[in-house]
């Protein structure tokens, strides 16, 4: 598996945290920035990390900000994403088993070092389980083409 991962200035150093775990835990990534505090506006990092998965590049996607929202709404514009902010375990495995979301958003003033890669964990280890939510991603997928 092969993620793309991308942050702003506030999810830095939550961010950093992440890309660490996957280094132990072997995960290949590609890496969008940003490596610092200073200010960078987050809807470009989005807009990479969701065009890395949309266009098979990446299997799934990390992004960070300050709340895990902006950046959300952003990657979420790509066609073919569905980006989820996520704040706990139960919520991440739920996200992919049930919505089939393929990048996780959060906040790095909402959660901690701790918290996030336990849910970044469950998030990459949980697959989708389809069937009746097969139909609704379908429909979901279908809003997004303007059929519905």
């Amino acid at each position: 598996m092969k993620l793309a991962i991308g942050c702003d200035h506030g999810g830095f150093k939550l961010a950093e945290a992440l890309r660490a775990h996957m280094k132990d835990k072997g995960i290949e990534y590609v890496d969008f920035g940003t490596h610092s505090t200073d200010s960078v506006d987050y809807p470009l990092i989005a807009n990479q990390v969701a065009k890395a998965v949309s266009g098979g590049e990446a299997d799934l996607g990390v992004l960070v900000c300050s709340t895990g929202i902006g950046i959300s709404i952003a990657a979420n514009k790509v066609k073919g994403i569905r980006a989820a902010v996520v704040t706990n375990e139960l919520c991440a495995g739920l996200t992919r088993s049930d919505n089939d979301s393929n990048i996780l958003c959060l906040g790095g003033k909402v959660v901690d070092e701790e918290t996030a890669v336990k849910i970044f964990d469950t998030f990459v280890n949980t697959r989708f389980e389809g069937g009746r939510h097969a139909r609704r991603v379908g429909q979901i997928t279908d809003i997004e083409a303007g059929r519905l």
